[in-house]
């Protein structure tokens, strides 16, 4: 399959199983097409963005003995997956002339999230909710809007977003045991492990792109946009393992601990 057709399906079909179809393989990449950008991805009726504060927010960890808030936050993180396929499908889009290595290698994660959405929505639908009951909202897609480059790129959305869920998938993942809900967290377990790659795959292409003298971490920060911060970069349970076996080095991992948003 062409990465522009199969970059376009994902990005403007309104048919969410379209969006979710796991491409024919082997990719090509033949025909990438003009630079294409879009203000809001294709989507069905019932996920379309919510406005603001009107989507539900995730349960804190202690509620999830409840099936119905355990409902909430499996349909709030298939929202969080949707979302970054549709902002990957838009960097296909939106940098054809972007290194073919990396255009295939955002097309294998694409595959990944095409995954984790469909995990989370059927475990949605076990515990008696259907991804579309709920609002959505529009948080990674809205702020995947200032990426400018490749380079803002991998450092918002696999180092920030997916750095994160190093973290939170863990959280997560103990959350659901608490709860003796074994399936839940084994959802979360998959996804830790394949976050690890997609931060590599970040932390790879940040080191081609930023300046020789830069250190990692200068270019990272410096490629950032308000609001995304290093301190959304982390969860509650920092996972140093996690951040080594993706290969940030000792020192960038050691910042992203210390780091405070307080200039004080």
């Amino acid at each position: 399959m062409e990465l522009r057709q199969f970059a376009e399906r994902t990005l403007l079909s309104d048919s969410l199983d379209s969006k979710l179809t796991a491409p024919e393989l082997p990719f090509s990449d033949h025909q990438p097409g003009a630079a294409t950008r879009i203000d809001a991805p294709g989507r069905p009726a019932t996920l379309q963005f919510a406005r603001q504060r009107t989507a539900p927010t995730m349960p804190h960890g202690d509620a999830l003995h409840d099936p119905e808030r355990r409902a909430v936050a499996h349909h709030i993180m298939a929202n969080h997956e949707l979302q970054a396929l549709e902002v990957m499908a838009m960097v296909l889009l939106a940098f054809p002339d972007a290194p073919i290595a990396f255009r295939f290698g955002l097309a294998e994660i694409m595959i990944d999230e095409q995954r984790h959405t469909r995990m989370h929505m059927s475990r949605c639908r076990d515990l008696g909710v259907m991804f579309g009951d709920l609002p959505v909202n529009s948080w990674i897609w809205q702020k995947a809007q200032s990426f400018r480059t490749e380079l803002e790129y991998v450092a918002g959305l696999p180092l920030v977003f997916e750095g994160a869920n190093l973290d939170h998938s863990v959280e997560f993942e103990q959350a659901f045991l608490k709860a003796r809900d074994t399936r839940s967290a084994a959802v979360m377990r998959t996804i830790h492990t394949d976050e690890i790659r997609h931060v590599q795959f970040g932390m790879k292409w940040l080191r081609h792109w930023k300046k020789p003298e830069q250190t990692d971490w200068e270019a990272w920060t410096d490629a950032l946009h308000w609001p995304l911060q290093p301190s959304r970069a982390r969860g509650t349970l920092f996972q140093q393992d996690a951040r080594s076996a993706a290969g940030l080095s000792d020192e960038f991992i050691q910042r992203l601990r210390d780091y405070s948003d307080d200039p004080q």
